[in-house]
């Protein structure tokens, strides 16, 4: 059973994490381009404080999400729209940030376990969105370390992020139109720990192995498979490493490698996160 405790507390350090990256910035750095087209580091930031917002909800009060949902006046722009409607000037944004993650943390501790809150196309348990808060802030901060040319040190927190991508194997071929396999996948992981994480039968013939931090990296379309030291085994592992993602909603565009020189944020820049 998930320890949804120590699952918010970790959640809470990735976001102080993030938290002291941005803080310290003049307000000409918030202006900065981040890889995902059109957002700056202000968009990041108001797009986890937006999130943060509407899974508050979902866990409060399910009808203010489904009316909050009902009520977009563009459902394709709802993303883009939330987070535009949370921008503020750095202090304001970092204050709207700071007080609607505790709400948010404190509204999932009071959950009860079974419940299922309402998210966007599926519904999830408060560690379920626990768990999907911390890939989304986890990646949108990697967004904001490459706009500012910083190298984040992995941590044990990549954990989540990655026990999330292998759950969502089935997700990440149907939502790109594939069907979904039947076979297992075996993901092997050098994790920042030096231990290996391990997810999905040991005797399974296809397998995917590699860095921690590479296998996030893919899962969130934060980079491209080929600037990875991802290994796939079979021809399941194969694909899924060309359409993994972690998040709920239609495929992400994902990013460009290396090689071609543009970056591509991918539909999750992204809200409806599972």
């Amino acid at each position: 059973m998930v320890d949804l405790t120590a699952l918010l507390a970790d959640l809470t350090a990735e976001s102080e994490q993030l938290d002291a990256l941005v803080a310290p910035l003049p307000p000409e750095a918030w202006a900065r381009p981040t890889p995902a087209p059109g957002w700056t580091v202000a968009h990041q930031i108001a797009h986890l404080a937006w999130t943060d917002h509407v899974a508050r909800l979902a866990a409060t009060d399910g009808q203010a999400f489904y009316a909050s949902v009902a009520s977009a006046p563009d459902p394709a722009r709802l993303v883009d729209d939330g987070a535009e409607s949370f921008l503020a000037p750095p202090a304001v944004l970092l204050a709207r940030w700071r007080d609607g993650r505790a709400a948010l943390t404190a509204a999932l501790a009071a959950a009860a376990p079974g419940e299922k809150l309402p998210w966007y196309g599926t519904g999830m348990s408060p560690a379920s969105m626990a768990t999907a808060r911390m890939m989304e802030t986890w990646a949108h901060g990697e967004d904001v370390a490459d706009a500012l040319g910083v190298s984040r040190t992995p941590t044990e927190r990549l954990r989540h992020v990655a026990h999330l991508g292998f759950r969502t194997l089935g997700h990440s071929f149907a939502a790109h139109g594939r069907p979904v396999p039947t076979a297992p996948v075996r993901v092997e992981l050098a994790g920042p720990d030096g231990g290996t994480w391990s997810f999905g039968p040991a005797d399974a013939a296809d397998r995917v192995t590699g860095p921690a931090l590479d296998f996030c990296l893919l899962v969130t379309q934060r980079r491209h498979r080929a600037d990875l030291a991802l290994v796939a085994t079979g021809p399941i592992a194969d694909e899924w490493l060309d359409v993994a993602q972690a998040f709920a909603g239609p495929p992400g565009a994902g990013r460009e490698p290396a090689s071609a020189q543009v970056g591509t944020g991918g539909d999750e820049r992204a809200g409806a996160t599972a």
